[in-house]
């Protein structure tokens, strides 16, 4: 019984986690304009920026799991090539 529990626990824990990641992406796809493509565009210009930004999201974020979700979601949305994406 308390292995159920457990197994319960977790997997609404992912859930809840998952939602909010994308309510995260979702918000972040709608709000991105012009200024938020320049500034993604900056700070992946180069391989040792895009190295550099993802160590930095991740700090702040403090979920490389996060910063994951919110890459790919920027890639969805053609805010980030693939190839920006790599480095972050």
């Amino acid at each position: 019984m308390d292995i159920i529990y457990q197994v319960l626990k977790v997997v609404g824990s992912l859930g809840l986690f998952l939602y909010g990641m994308t309510l995260l992406s979702e918000s972040l796809q709608k709000v991105a304009g012009d200024k938020m493509r320049s500034i993604l565009a900056s700070m992946t210009s180069n391989s040792f920026k895009r190295v550099l930004t993802g160590l930095f999201i991740t700090a702040i974020i403090q979920s490389s799991s996060a910063t994951t979700v919110m890459v790919v979601s920027f890639v969805n949305a053609g805010l980030l090539s693939l190839a920006q994406s790599v480095g972050v």
